[in-house]
């Protein structure tokens, strides 16, 4: 992946625990890196294929001097999603903010935090048997569209299903979106609760009616397994409405422990 580097670019702004430090100002030093592919800017000249660095100063300097926060930790984390929303050709951007004029009592060059974020690309199904099903689902799309670090990327059909589990209850009807999203696992998680209790979901029966169920099946190749989160969920090669409604708009999509596409799945659950 190519990189475009600004180093040191100086700013002077209000960030900071003490008073002082809000009201008085003081300088930092900020960098970026980011990540991307500018090789058609490279042969044609094109400005347009690439990232402009002068724009992304402006919007560095502009970001830190409008903005006021008490860690430097969190001006890092919001500049690279800044950057990472206003360029979509972007895929990781690393910030480093420095702070020379840190008042700690003793001499030093500076103080600095780093972070490295970066776009994700995620497959999310949906589920819903209660209500206007066909509204929930879709509400969950734009609820996940109006997100600034999330972009939904594409939608499945929705698919009239039989419930899973044994329990006595309606049809499903069942979905999947691909999106990308610059939320850690964890944070997608948690934003993906918030939509279900907005919608109304409650937890009282396992694989019980619900108005809206949200699962990440895929996040990028990573595998993880902890007490609250599974990836990839590891029930979804046994499921047809996941897997028909996710062939349909990634087929090709590789399972990073099985080790087989989408369709390969497919096949497999109906022999």
């Amino acid at each position: 992946m190519d990189k475009i580097r600004i180093r040191d670019l100086e700013v002077y702004a209000n960030h900071g625990v003490l008073p002082e430090e809000k009201v008085l100002g003081q300088k930092f030093l900020i960098s970026a890196c980011i990540h991307t592919d500018f090789s058609a800017a490279a042969i044609t000249g094109d400005l347009d294929k690439t990232i402009n660095y002068a724009e992304v100063c402006q919007l560095i300097t502009q970001f830190t001097q409008e903005n006021t926060y008490d860690l430097i930790e969190t001006l890092a984390e919001y500049l690279a999603r800044e950057i990472l929303f206003q360029y979509p050709q972007a895929q990781t951007v690393d910030i480093e903010v420095k702070k020379p004029w840190a008042p700690i009592g003793l001499p030093l060059d500076y103080v600095s935090v780093e972070v490295s974020r970066s776009r994700h690309t995620v497959y999310i199904a949906m589920g819903s048997n209660m209500g206007d099903s066909e509204g929930y689902l879709w509400g969950a799309v734009d609820a996940l569209g109006a997100l600034d670090e999330f972009k939904v990327n594409k939608v499945s059909d929705f698919i009239k299903t039989a419930p899973y589990g044994g329990v006595e209850q309606d049809d499903f009807l069942n979905g999947v979106l691909e999106g990308e999203t610059t939320y850690t696992p964890e944070q997608l998680l948690a934003v993906l609760h918030d939509i279900e209790v907005e919608a109304g979901r409650t937890r009282e029966v396992r694989w019980g009616p619900r108005t809206l169920d949200l699962d990440i099946i895929f996040y990028d190749d990573l595998i993880m397994d902890t007490e609250d989160l599974i990836i990839p969920h590891k029930e979804m090669h046994f499921r047809d409405f996941v897997l028909i409604p996710l062939e349909q708009i990634a087929p090709w999509k590789r399972h990073p422990i099985l080790k087989k596409t989408v369709e390969e799945l497919v096949e497999d659950l109906e022999d």
